[in-house]
């Protein structure tokens, strides 16, 4: 079988790289395209997975990305026409299921973000769609997914693939060594995210508050964010905008910040303690995690508070039950590609 998958953001590599190797060794033909966002490239690189990019990222401004739309469409059918795929995969790729239903290739689409627009057309267009179990009814019928394409999955999709690293990955054991700063990762804001109207460079006053006081990793999301924090007043913060192994944020994270996405609730499942700073409208999936106790939601976020919550800070174990919900998904995602 031919397996298309488009990786067009960072958090679809550690989603889909277990099961690309799987499918390989199986005998299966992957094909992988992408697009240069965040650290995606890098992160192909990192897990030595062999990738075309196709098109380009056209930045936080809808107008472009309106227009860019059907310029990727058109490219991805040009590069797959002689391809002979035979099933297409992908997470929040707007561009897969319409590139799919011109080839005539069947799809599959997953998203759990119910406020991108871009779920319009991928749900019109792809023949099965697959999100959470949580995920709203009503938000999905408002975008137009037909009730006999959806299928559900359990627990969250970042339960997905961290399952299958948990004993690499499980934080409870680690203590921080006498006399060393705690250890604060953050995640900005999602700059260029169509669906984000919080505000920007907000986190820029927490940072010079706590830089002199603990380790602080900062993570941006692409190299013009970290650009910005690479001004002198932001010195002594360690910036990494390329990417970072998943085992090496939970080994040494304290305490992780995040302004929504895919990383924040990976942190949250890992039992690390969590604050999410995000400032729109919560998605159904972080409402799930939310309240489950999994992670705080502190929109305001002073440097008090969050040296506060960090003096008090205790590491939990890793969610078991979302991970072997994430081993069922992981399974009922596979049989879907291979015999849907």
């Amino acid at each position: 079988m031919n397996i298309w998958f488009d990786l067009s953001n960072s958090p679809h590599i550690n989603l889909f790289s277990k099961m690309i190797g799987e499918l390989t060794h199986e005998g299966h033909e992957v094909v992988i395209t992408c697009r240069p966002l965040a650290n995606t490239v890098d992160l192909l690189d990192l897990h030595g997975l062999k990738y075309e990019v196709v098109g380009v990222h056209y930045g936080g401004k809808l107008a472009m990305k309106l227009l860019g739309y059907p310029v990727r469409v058109w490219q991805l059918c040009r590069y797959l026409k002689d391809k002979q795929i035979d099933v297409a995969i992908s997470q929040s790729s707007f561009h897969s299921p319409v590139a799919a239903r011109l080839l005539g290739i069947r799809s599959i689409y997953m998203n759990d973000n119910e406020h991108a627009l871009g779920n319009v057309p991928s749900f019109l267009a792809a023949t099965r769609i697959m999100v959470p179990e949580f995920l709203s009814t009503a938000k999905l019928r408002r975008q137009l997914a037909r009730a006999s394409k959806l299928v559900r999955y359990p627990g969250v999709k970042e339960g997905i693939y961290l399952w299958a690293l948990k004993e690499r990955l499980d934080p409870a054991a680690t203590t921080r060594a006498p006399g060393r700063k705690p250890s604060v990762y953050i995640r900005p804001e999602p700059w260029t995210a169509q669906y984000y109207k919080g505000e920007r460079d907000f986190l820029d006053a927490l940072l010079l508050g706590i830089k002199d006081v603990v380790n602080v990793t900062l993570l941006p999301r692409g190299k013009s964010q970290g650009q910005h924090y690479r001004d002198a007043q932001f010195a002594g913060i360690r910036i990494v905008d390329t990417a970072l192994d998943i085992a090496d944020i939970a080994a040494d994270c304290d305490l992780f910040v995040g302004a929504g996405g895919t990383m924040t609730r990976e942190m949250a499942v890992l039992g690390i303690p969590t604050i999410s700073v995000y400032q729109d409208e919560l998605l159904d999936v972080d409402r799930y995690l939310l309240a489950s106790g999994s992670f705080l939601h502190r929109p305001a976020l002073t440097t008090k508070v969050l040296l506060d919550v960090l003096a008090n800070a205790q590491r939990r174990p890793v969610d078991r039950a979302l991970l072997d919900k994430g081993r069922q998904a992981y399974r009922q995602i596979k049989n879907e590609i291979l015999n849907g």
